[in-house]
């Protein structure tokens, strides 16, 4: 993933110096390597908790990106919420100065997370003084201070007049803040520049996410009988059913931190969710009949050739997406079961994450992961039709039960119900 720091930044010149920030013009933008250090692994997933690890595994598990982030020239790290072996990332003077700032040499500044310093403190807030000068000794460099940032300056000029934090300290932001700033060239042109706009939600960038949609999308199942998969799907079927939560909801595909941190429902921005996609594929002659959540009877009131099932989980940032059951929130349940108990059916899951699917198995003819194809819903429909192949590949181990997880390949019990790396492939085919 550290491949996002040139495409962010540019390519760092040949015969750079190691650890120093690195920004290519005036059409790149500073890269933050995040969130320093250990996040991925806390203990049984929590977000903000304890990742519980001895140092070895730490350093050839969770600092390995790190060293090739400061290698490519990354301007920013932010250091997470999280703790190792209990010492909270925000404090880890051993991690942030000694191994980071000295051992790596890493030029660029290091950032807080949003009121990142006041979960030093448990709870929070409750001795600021501290928090502040545990922060910025640790070697935090510049403060995500949203609200109460007055309150942070008179705390930080307090320490510094009376010794806590050193001069030295504060010369050392200052100067890896301003050698990023220079870097960017924001002394010579300080303000955004407008030209750029113009390549927002341009045709180049929609397309480019659409082929990032159809190729990220991973084919569980092709249908009941290997003989007669259902994918691809045909474009000139007589009538066709398109059905759940997620079908026409954009702010449902593109999930958290969407316009809004948690994410939003409905038309968000612009885009195209899957039923319009689906509209704009098929033969015009193809009737499309959609309804969010059908009954039986509704199904059984019509003869469909198929029907396009898309359900998924509500959006969700952070702990808010923390779930012990990881199920398809209703009435997706009930939609599949309404719907693929009577005619042939693809179920198209939006999520974040694996959830739970093994009960419905045996119901569906075809299952499609998805998971938050954003406002690009055509990626899907291009692979579905048979425009493009199918050629995703698990990027997590897919669970049984949640009484499985955690759940790694090599577990001397693994069991999955889609292994690590599975993703059955299809040929494109035309005019179907």
């Amino acid at each position: 993933m550290t491949e996002i720091i040139p495409g962010l930044q540019g390519d760092i010149p040949a015969g750079s110096r190691r650890g120093v920030p690195f920004v290519g013009g005036p059409d790149k933008i500073a890269a933050c390597a995040k969130h320093y250090a250990g996040d991925g692994g806390t203990q049984l997933g929590t977000n903000e908790g304890d990742t519980i690890i001895d140092p070895k595994e730490f350093f050839d598990i969770h600092m390995t990106a790190y060293y090739d982030a400061v290698v490519k020239g990354v301007a920013t790290i932010m250091t997470s919420y999280s703790s190792w072996n209990a010492v909270k990332m925000h404090a880890n003077r051993l991690l942030v100065t000694d191994f980071l700032k000295n051992r790596l040499k890493f030029k660029g500044f290091v950032i807080s997370d949003w009121q990142g310093i006041d979960k030093i403190t448990t709870p929070e807030h409750a001795n600021y003084t501290y928090s502040i000068m545990a922060g910025i000794n640790a070697g935090i460099d510049m403060f995500m201070i949203p609200h109460n940032y007055t309150e942070f300056i008179d705390g930080l000029t307090y320490l510094v007049k009376n010794k806590f934090i050193a001069m030295s300290r504060v010369d050392d932001a200052v100067k890896r803040i301003l050698r990023v700033k220079f870097t960017m060239g924001l002394f010579e042109n300080p303000l955004a520049d407008y030209s750029m706009a113009k390549y927002l939600g341009s045709k180049e960038h929609r397309e480019l996410a659409r082929e990032a949609v159809r190729k990220s999308l991973v084919l569980l199942k092709k249908g009941k009988f290997s003989t007669k998969p259902l994918l691809p799907l045909s474009k000139k079927a007589s009538k066709i059913l398109v059905t759940g939560s997620h079908a026409d909801n954009l702010g449902y595909q593109c999930g958290g931190w969407t316009i809004e941190w948690q994410g939003l429902s409905g038309d968000i921005t612009d885009g195209t969710t899957i039923l319009s996609a689906v509209k704009k594929t098929v033969d015009p002659k193809t009737q499309v009949i959609y309804n969010e959540n059908p009954s039986e009877n509704f199904v059984k009131s019509y003869t469909f050739d198929y029907a396009i099932v898309v359900v998924g989980e509500l959006p969700y940032a952070e702990t808010s997406g923390d779930n012990m059951n990881l199920t398809i929130p209703e009435p997706g349940p009930t939609t599949i079961k309404n719907v693929c108990s009577l005619v042939k059916c693809v179920v198209v899951l939006i999520t974040g994450r694996p959830v739970v699917v093994q009960p419905y198995i045996k119901t569906i003819d075809a299952l499609v992961a998805a998971w938050l194809p954003g406002t690009e819903g055509q990626g899907v429909t291009d692979v579905l039709f048979g425009d493009y192949g199918f050629t995703g590949k698990l990027a997590h181990t897919w669970f049984k039960s949640v009484d499985q997880l955690p759940m790694n390949v090599g577990d001397q019990h693994y069991d999955p119900l889609y292994p690590f790396g599975f993703g059955l492939t299809t040929k494109p085919r035309n005019n179907l």
